[in-house]
């Protein structure tokens, strides 16, 4: 990692340093008891230490680390996505090959950077095997809603998430070396719009902007939180390739996108009768209550910085 990603990573951790002791210092007001909302907080600073940690070790083996990192996302993320949609013995082979063909070639294609194929091979090439697999087995019932959220888990959790370490691939000119610094604003950026989302929406909230689907979300928050995302998006122009006001609007789109994603995904939970996809995360969920907005905002901002910057 170069100084600049060292200075990156410095300052998240002097951050998560004054939320742990904010955090601590709470849990001391309230003596020791048991209190719902203090105790999800420390738990979420834990969690968000843990991570930064693991991330930070994928950074110090560079392409490497970053591709093995988010193969594994990826995995358990594809593992949350289709545990909670109703299977069929003849689904199998399409399941199998999801979890055995296109998500190790997916990531083997990202690797060597081989631009041309990893940009179709799901959305054309597996969107077209994935049916036949199924159909293989003869079994007819609810065979299109069958197929379709096999195709959804890998758009999802495969394609989308590997639009992050797929950054890495990108040669920009005067900005050689550094993408993980640009791996670095599009996870912080998001990340922070839906933590600044959340605590404008507890302070300020008043008229739910969605309350069937994500019952938390209000407008002011989404607002407050899109808004000062944007505004650190841009401040943090300084490890991208980005001009200040070209990193303000990338982060407004991704910001957007973020919220969007979120919405879908609280849908998707609705309609399988569950409040999280998982229990992975202590305090977060599963890997995709922490990823639903970066999988929107992911594959977006990839093919922006392609076309505008290399």
């Amino acid at each position: 990692m170069d100084r600049s990603t060292l200075m990156l990573f410095a300052g998240i951790g002097g951050i998560l340093l004054l939320a742990s002791i904010i955090g601590f210092i709470l849990k001391l007001r309230s003596g020791g008891q048991p209190n719902a909302v203090i105790d999800n907080l420390n738990a979420r600073i834990n969690a968000w230490w843990v991570m930064v940690l693991v991330i930070g070790i994928a950074f110090l083996f560079g392409k490497i680390g970053v591709v093995i990192l988010f193969y594994g996302v990826s995995f358990y993320a594809l593992r949350e996505f289709l545990t909670l949609m109703p299977t069929r013995r003849s689904d199998y082979p399409a399941l199998i090959a999801a979890f055995y063909f296109a998500l190790p070639m997916q990531y083997l294609l990202i690797g060597i950077d081989w631009y041309g194929l990893f940009t179709i091979f799901i959305p054309v090439y597996l969107f077209l095997l994935m049916p036949i697999l199924a159909s293989l087995g003869g079994d007819t019932t609810r065979f299109l809603e069958r197929t379709s959220k096999v195709q959804w888990g890998l758009m999802i959790a495969v394609y989308c998430i590997s639009s992050v370490p797929a950054l890495l691939t990108l040669q920009i000119e005067g900005y050689e070396n550094r993408n993980l610094l640009l791996i670095a604003w599009l996870v912080i950026v998001v990340q922070l719009s839906d933590v600044l989302q959340y605590v404008c929406g507890k302070l300020f909230g008043k008229r739910k902007i969605a309350p069937r689907l994500s019952p938390s979300k209000t407008a002011e928050g989404f607002f407050g939180g899109v808004a000062l995302a944007t505004l650190i998006g841009a401040a943090l122009c300084w490890i991208t390739p980005f001009t200040f006001w070209q990193a303000a609007l990338m982060a407004l789109l991704v910001n957007l996108l973020g919220f969007a994603g979120g919405l879908v995904m609280s849908a998707i939970k609705r309609d399988r009768g569950v409040k999280d996809w998982g229990h992975m995360i202590e305090g977060h969920g599963g890997m995709l209550d922490r990823l639903d907005s970066v999988c929107f905002a992911a594959p977006v901002f990839f093919h922006l910085v392609r076309y505008w910057w290399t």
